[in-house]
């Protein structure tokens, strides 16, 4: 992996804490409210830093996959998250990383390059924002930038049940199925070109990991990426 003045990373100790205590109390909340399946463990690369690229329903995305990926994940939020009562605790808990959807912001890319350079997965939705629906929105192109640096995979997941309304069926005892799919780590394509070359190829880079993300998805998830979906098999 190549890095560029990349700082090093370490989890306060407090945070470190707060992790082990978050885990199993989000697993035990989530199994309280719904019936969990995961499935592709396997696929995970362990003990090696890697992106762990989700699609982005609503705010219980990373809780889920936090809670329950067998490793523990680093983790980027929006920054409005930091705002908003009870969110900001988790998230200043956990010890995430703020971003600012839309801008370009090279302290939190050398951020990212300093977690993946000591070795530790980073949770990200290339979305950029949740899309309040089952169906996939258009990524956007940083994670082709992060993983253009880093030369680390990117392991594709796609995640099932957790729309807006999941917390007011549960509290209804309406136990649905929240589901976990972990596919295949991909490695993207070389970015080559200048200018709008370049751009676009990153932008195809994010697509290429949409579509795999879509192909771990039912029809009704895959939006904007329904045809260009990928076979896990």
């Amino acid at each position: 992996m190549t890095t560029t003045n990349s700082p090093g990373y370490r989890v306060p100790v407090l945070n470190k804490v707060a992790r082990i205590l978050l885990k199993p109390f989000f697993q035990r909340l989530f199994h309280l409210l719904a019936r969990i399946r995961i499935s592709g463990k396997h696929n995970i690369p362990f003990g090696k830093p890697y992106l762990v690229a989700i699609n982005h329903i609503s705010t219980f995305d990373p809780p889920f996959v936090l809670a329950f990926w067998p490793e523990m994940l680093e983790a980027m939020g929006a920054v409005d998250l930091w705002s908003r009562p009870g969110q900001a605790q988790l998230v200043r808990l956990y010890n995430a990383i703020p971003v600012h959807r839309g801008e370009y912001d090279r302290v939190l890319f050398d951020k990212v390059l300093g977690i993946l350079a000591v070795g530790k997965p980073l949770l990200l939705a290339p979305e950029g924002e949740r899309s309040h629906e089952k169906q996939m929105h258009r990524a956007r192109s940083g994670i082709s930038f992060i993983v253009e640096k880093a030369q680390v995979p990117v392991v594709p997941v796609g995640i099932t049940g957790t729309t807006d309304d999941f917390f007011k069926r549960a509290i209804r005892a309406e136990r649905r199925l929240i589901e976990l799919r972990i596919g295949k780590p991909i490695q993207l394509p070389p970015i080559t070109g200048k200018g709008e070359e370049r751009r676009e190829a990153r932008q195809n880079n994010a697509d290429l990991v949409m579509s795999h993300i879509a192909g771990l998805l039912p029809e009704a998830y895959r939006g904007y990426y329904a045809g260009s979906a990928v076979d896990p098999n």
